[in-house]
C-alpha cells in the first residue's frame, strides 16, 4: 500500500499526508481542491483588475537556454459590435484558437461586457528552434531567426490557416526555395476541377489582385505544390480551409517575408499536446487532435509523460498524469501550470487589456463574412462526404 502510494505521490506530499485527517479530506484530490478554493477566494475579478496595454502579439525573446513557453493570457472585453474573428486578428490568434479559448461564445455577437479569453500564451515546440516551424495541430508557425553572438534567441509565432480533410497540409523537413511578390496563381487542375463540379470554375491562371487567394506574398517549399503565402480571405486564417497550402493574414505573411531567406528550414509536425517551462514553472497545453489524425491520443500523451520529468526531475507521478489526461480532455489551447490542480488558474494570471479593435468601414458586413464563412464550411462537409 505505502509503496503503490509513493510511487504516485511526490514524497514532499508525504509531510502533508496529516494533514488530510485534520483537514477532514479523504483523498488527495479533497486536498488539493480546498488549496484551489482556498486560492481562488484571492483572485482579483477580472472587472477590478487594472486594464493594461496589449503585449506584442507575435515577437518574443527567450531570456534563457531552456525557456520553452512565452506569452501571457489576456482577457478583453469585448464591445457590442466586435467578433471573435475580429478580436482574433487583432491580438494574434487565429479563429479555431480564440474560439477554443472561449467555449459557449457566441463568435458573431459575443455581447457587449463580455470578458474574452485571448489565448495569448504559448508552448514552443519540441524540436530544434531553428528556422520555420509549422504545427499544423495547434494551426500556428513559429520562425526563429538567427540570433547574435552573445544575443537571446528570438521568436515569432503567427496563426496560420491549413489544409482540410481531403487536401492535408503535409508533415516533414523541407525548406524555402523561392520566394515572389504579388504572385500569379498557377491552378492546379484538381482545384480546378473541384471548383467546376461545384458551379464554380476558376481559370488556370489568377493575376496578382484582390481577387489572387496567394495574397501578395509566397515562399515556394522544396514540396512540389505546396506554399506558404498570404490571403485574400483572412477570416479563414486559424482554421483547416486550404488545398494543403499554409495560409497567413496579409500583414504577417508580408513580415515574414522580409525576413526569411531562400534556404530556411521548415519543419512541418502535428502536435496537439505540448509541455514547456519557463521560470521552473511548467505548463501543458492541449488542442483537439485534427479530424483525421491516425495516432491515437493516449499513445500520444503517453509519449508526452516519457519525455518530460517534474520540476525535481523526475517522471510525472500518476496523479500527475491524471491531471493532465483530464487537461487534454478540454482542449482549451491555453498553457496551464500542471501542478496548481486547477485547469483555470490561468484566469488568475490574465491581464485585462485595452479593446483595440478598430472598425473597417471598408471591411465585409457582419453577414456577408458569415455568408463566406458559411460557404467555407460547405466546402469542407462535401470534401468529407
Amino acid at each position: 500500500m505505502f509503496q503503490e502510494l509513493s510511487s504516485a505521490v511526490p514524497k514532499r506530499l508525504f509531510l502533508l499526508l496529516p494533514l488530510l485527517a485534520l483537514s477532514g479530506c479523504a483523498t488527495l484530490d479533497d486536498f488539493f481542491a480546498g488549496i484551489k478554493k482556498g486560492r481562488q477566494a484571492d483572485v482579483v475579478a477580472l472587472e477590478d483588475r487594472p486594464v493594461e496595454d496589449p503585449i506584442e502579439p507575435n515577437a518574443f525573446v527567450l531570456t534563457t537556454d531552456d525557456q520553452t513557453v512565452v506569452g501571457e493570457p489576456q482577457v478583453v472585453f469585448a464591445r457590442a459590435e466586435d467578433t471573435l474573428s475580429d478580436l482574433a486578428r487583432e491580438y494574434g490568434l487565429g479563429y479555431d484558437e480564440i474560439l477554443a479559448a472561449n467555449p459557449g461564445t457566441d463568435p458573431w455577437l459575443p455581447g457587449e461586457g463580455t470578458p474574452i479569453f485571448l489565448p495569448t500564451q504559448y508552448v514552443l515546440p519540441n524540436v530544434p528552434k531553428n528556422g520555420v516551424v509549422l504545427n499544423i495541430a495547434t494551426k500556428r508557425l513559429f520562425y526563429f531567426p538567427p540570433a547574435e553572438d552573445g544575443e537571446p534567441q528570438p521568436v515569432l509565432t503567427y496563426p496560420i490557416g491549413i489544409g482540410r480533410v481531403g487536401w492535408e497540409t503535409p508533415l516533414g523537413a523541407t525548406k524555402v526555395v523561392s520566394k515572389a511578390r504579388d504572385p500569379h496563381w498557377y491552378v492546379p487542375r484538381s482545384v480546378r476541377l473541384e471548383h467546376k463540379e461545384m458551379g464554380n470554375p476558376l481559370p488556370s491562371v489568377v493575376p496578382p489582385g484582390p481577387d489572387n487567394p496567394l495574397g501578395t506574398r509566397v515562399l515556394k517549399l522544396d514540396m512540389p505544390g505546396y506554399l506558404i503565402h498570404g490571403t485574400n480571405q483572412p477570416y479563414g486564417v486559424g482554421m483547416r480551409v486550404s488545398h494543403g497550402c499554409v495560409r497567413l493574414y496579409p500583414e504577417n505573411i508580408e513580415f515574414l517575408y522580409a525576413l526569411v531567406d531562400i534556404g530556411e528550414t521548415v519543419t512541418i509536425i502535428n502536435e496537439p499536446y505540448q509541455m514547456g517551462q519557463r521560470d521552473g514553472v511548467w505548463y501543458f497545453e492541449a488542442h483537439a487532435p485534427l479530424e483525421d489524425d491516425t495516432v491515437p491520443a493516449e499513445a500520444r500523451l503517453q509519449a508526452l509523460f516519457d519525455q518530460h520529468v517534474d520540476a525535481d526531475g523526475r517522471p510525472l507521478n500518476t496523479h500527475l498524469q491524471s491531471h493532465v489526461r483530464s487537461l487534454a480532455d478540454q482542449a482549451s489551447g491555453i498553457p496551464v501550470s500542471i501542478v496548481m490542480y486547477d485547469a483555470n488558474e490561468y484566469v488568475a494570471r490574465a491581464r485585462v487589456v485595452h479593446n483595440t479593435v478598430e472598425m473597417d468601414p471598408n471591411a465585409p458586413t457582419l453577414i456577408e463574412v458569415r455568408e463566406m464563412m458559411d460557404e467555407v464550411a460547405a466546402e469542407v462537409e462535401a470534401e468529407t462526404m
